[in-house]
């Protein structure tokens, strides 16, 4: 092909890549923002339903490393489709769950199936895209993965408030088992053209994956930054996130249907920032995006305890949407950049698990905030700790210099 000649962003079998995760995600989105009223109907209190969601982080802690080592050894599409197993497991409790204590049963195979499926998505787009134009690869992918955020909430509230959880739940894992159907399909069909041959899983490979990986975030580096300014925020939103239905029910007044349609506002926010964003990120580096995003969460948290209308809550939604929508690509972009492509898996995975080790606690924190202050607290807090970390992001988060370098304007673009 002429070197003037520009190929696609997105290859064939990206395009299938996203499309299943639009499928998947439905399903996922239609039920994670009202799976806290559904405990309460079953019978779990405030603090249980923190209780639920700080057990069934227990999981990725153990899973998410080694699943970003699988999906380096055998590649990104035979470890998504043998994590979507989980996920069509995970719904199958979730329809037939007779008490709130299933559901830890249920989340843990959701989360079982995240963590061999979120190390994938990022290094997968990093590996079918070249460097100088990855945060546009990703700010694409990121606003297309996010129109489940605009479609998934709304229809979830509403099959939820006409027919019932069960038939919602039921809804989002035929839509969860078609997806699946078709990873797994990819995983045959496209893996000798779109990615490395698969590599024995030993031992010997985990710990020299792990071992390198550690090297880089003790090193005091940007790595090291990624991980501390990232854990902070996995704790703010951690303390608040899961509690957020019940506050715009029991002190918002908001019905059932409507938290879904506020969804959808935040999945726009989303949709609409994403692209942008990695644009920017490309042109004027990530650390700038990011501190961006950091600022507009704190301002929705700050907002949320001070509105009372619906009009109000969805103009939180908006701009917290916007934030995410800020720094998702940014951050994934930078992280792909900081680590060796050979371990890039691992490294999603080994952030995530270390991560979610330190928020753990954080539900049933921001329940016990909610309970023993008031519910407004978790809110309260979560906005101070986004804004802190500002300012670290905007001091160290910044690539070597040969790295910048390398990503100067060209004339024309590298294969994807």
């Amino acid at each position: 092909m002429p070197e003037n000649v520009r190929k696609p962003l997105l290859s064939g079998v990206m395009r299938w890549f996203l499309f299943t995760m639009v499928l998947a995600n439905t399903g996922i989105f239609m039920q994670q923002p009202l799976l806290p009223l559904y405990l309460q109907e079953l019978g779990a209190s405030v603090t249980q339903v923190g209780l639920v969601f700080t057990l069934s982080s227990i999981v990725p802690l153990l899973l998410q490393i080694v699943g970003g080592w699988v999906s380096d050894m055998l590649g990104r599409l035979r470890a998504i489709a043998l994590g979507s197993v989980g996920g069509v497991l995970s719904y199958i409790v979730l329809v037939m769950a007779p008490s709130w204590q299933w559901i830890i049963l249920a989340q843990t195979f959701g989360v079982a199936a995240g963590a061999l499926v979120a190390p994938s998505f990022g290094a997968f787009i990093a590996e079918q895209s070249s460097e100088r134009d990855r945060g546009k690869v990703y700010g694409v992918a990121e606003a297309l993965f996010w129109i489940v955020a605009v479609i998934g909430p709304p229809l979830g509230g509403f099959v939820a408030a006409r027919f019932g959880f069960r038939r919602m739940f039921l809804l989002g894992g035929c839509l969860y088992g078609v997806a699946t159907i078709i990873r797994i399909w990819m995983a045959g069909s496209f893996r000798e053209t779109s990615e490395a041959h698969p590599q024995q899983l030993t031992w010997d490979s985990l710990r020299g994956g792990l071992g390198a990986m550690v090297s880089m975030v003790l090193a005091g580096g940007l790595v090291t930054w990624i991980m501390i300014t990232d854990g902070v925020r996995d704790v703010a939103f951690r303390l608040s996130g899961e509690l957020m239905p019940l506050y715009l029910r029991e002190v918002g007044g908001v019905s059932v249907e409507n938290i879904g349609y506020l969804g959808a506002v935040f999945g726009i926010g989303m949709v609409m920032t994403a692209l942008p964003a990695g644009w920017l990120s490309d042109k004027f580096g990530e650390r700038i995006v990011i501190v961006g995003g950091f600022v507009m969460e704190s301002v929705a948290f700050i907002l949320l305890v001070s509105v009372r209308s619906l009009t109000g809550f969805g103009l939180v939604w908006l701009i917290f949407g916007v934030g995410v929508g800020l720094m998702r690509p940014a951050y994934q972009s930078l992280v792909s950049k900081a680590v060796p492509e050979k371990l890039r898996g691992t490294a999603f995975g080994l952030f995530q698990s270390s991560i979610g080790a330190i928020s753990l606690p954080a539900p049933w924190l921001g329940a016990q905030m909610w309970e023993r202050f008031n519910p407004r607290t978790p809110f309260v807090l979560t906005a101070c700790m986004a804004l802190a970390t500002v300012v670290p992001v905007w001091v160290k988060f910044r690539l070597p210099r040969t790295e910048v370098e390398e990503q100067l304007p060209v004339i024309g673009r590298e294969p994807c």
